[in-house]
């Protein structure tokens, strides 16, 4: 099944709470849970934490590519989702990115209300092969990011191959790092344990080009899939 996240930003002169509100509540309902082809659909929107590109990140489920390509051909999509889409986002810093999701540490898909979930966005170090930084990601990295104490789910959603068929991807990796509270993410970030799985990651990512999203779940479809 494709993972997609889609990361999207108000548009100018609206503030970031009516974005979200917008987004949750009239654009997800109205128009894009709309699309026959969609299996899951949830939205994280942002809460403070650091500088963030974006204002919230869309997490599609779709079962495969001809799905995918059927999805964006229906007047749900056309007629809907697509012409809604400039009522709200900032369409030009929109970022797509369809991804391979795996399950590092298992957990319950609905978080409890007061959960919150660190999207950490990263690119490989220039030079390392794409081969070499899924293994060592999903190995040696994966292990020591399982360690850290609090976690509730942790899931690693890599770049699917077709986004380097004529080039680079413009993110290698989306990792989603799920938290009962924000308690509990603080007293992790504080950790030893994420020092050092934060260590092994600046050893094998371009550290610069690393970006944290703090999120807060809202499912539309789903946690099962429709």
């Amino acid at each position: 099944m494709i993972h997609q996240l889609i990361f999207a930003a108000p548009k100018p002169g609206m503030s970031e709470e009516d974005f979200q509100r917008y987004w949750v509540e009239v654009h997800a309902v109205k128009y894009a849970s709309k699309i026959p082809q969609i299996r899951k659909y949830l939205i994280d929107t942002t809460i403070p934490f650091e500088n963030e590109l974006w204002s919230g990140v869309a997490e599609i489920w779709l079962r495969d590519e001809k799905e995918q390509l059927e999805s964006l051909q229906t007047p749900e999509f056309l007629e809907g989702a697509r012409k809604d889409e400039p009522t709200w986002a900032a369409f030009w810093r929109t970022v797509v990115l369809d991804t391979d999701a795996h399950e590092i540490v298992k957990g319950d898909e609905l978080a409890p209300e007061a959960g919150v979930k660190l999207i950490v966005l990263v690119k490989r170090r220039e030079g390392l092969p794409l081969r070499d930084f899924r293994s060592h990601s999903l190995g040696e990295h994966a292990d020591l990011m399982s360690r850290v104490p609090g976690l509730r789910r942790y899931l690693q959603c890599h770049t699917r191959d077709g986004y380097y068929g004529i080039g680079e991807a413009v993110l290698d990796a989306a990792y989603l790092l799920s938290f009962p509270d924000r308690q509990a993410l603080d007293e992790a970030l504080s950790s030893a344990e994420f020092a050092k799985a934060q260590a092994d990651l600046e050893s094998f990512v371009e550290p610069r080009y690393i970006h944290r999203l703090l999120t807060r779940e809202h499912w539309i479809i789903g946690p099962e899939s429709r």
